[in-house]
């Protein structure tokens, strides 16, 4: 279920997906992938050169499982408790928590790009009309931008419980005060 969430937002490397599982040993990994494979939920493809490495990603058949593990999100969501410094969080984690908590009938009317940036990445968010889509790709323009070193602290404003000043909002601002009703972490 791990590998499959680290694809939700969009094909990944090996060495990508081995990153963001920590802990996980290589042929671990290796058996988990050949498994999702031959199951048709995982494909590998190559990339065109320069890049010249295969990525994976998610079958359409894969994408099927997406719901039932936002809805898992959201459930666990519940029960996390406080965040500690020993917790490992990362953006691209975080992304797939903004997709589980996404509420489009909020975004009918809007249509933006949202850059979050963060010490371990960043985020794009797309808002278009009720749809939402998150990636890890960096904006080349944003309608607003939101810049943390910690993403707990953008967690924390989405619940309510951190001033939108400390995430150095950039552009709109109209937007900013829409999110927590857009992602409500808080709910």
């Amino acid at each position: 279920m791990l590998v499959i969430r680290d694809l939700i937002l969009g094909p990944k490397r090996f060495t990508d997906l081995r990153e963001s599982l920590p802990g996980i040993a290589t042929n671990v990994l290796t058996q988990r992938l050949k498994q999702l494979e031959q199951a048709g939920i995982v494909s590998r493809r190559p990339l065109p050169p320069p890049a010249a490495s295969t990525v994976y990603e998610l079958t359409e058949y894969g994408r099927e499982l997406e719901p039932v593990l936002l809805a898992l999100g959201r459930w666990g969501a519940k029960t996390i408790g406080e965040a500690t410094p020993d917790r490992s969080v990362r953006s691209e984690w975080f992304g797939v928590a903004l997709k589980a908590h996404f509420r489009p009938h909020q975004t009918e009317d809007v249509h933006a790009t949202i850059a979050m940036r963060f010490d371990d990445g960043g985020l794009t968010v797309r808002l278009d009309g009720g749809d939402v889509s998150v990636t890890t790709l960096p904006a080349d323009e944003a309608d607003l931008t939101l810049t943390a070193s910690d993403l707990r602290m953008v967690a924390g404003f989405l619940a309510g419980g951190v001033p939108a000043t400390a995430l150095s909002p950039e552009g709109d601002l109209a937007l900013v005060t829409r999110l927590p009703a857009i992602f409500p972490f808080g709910a």
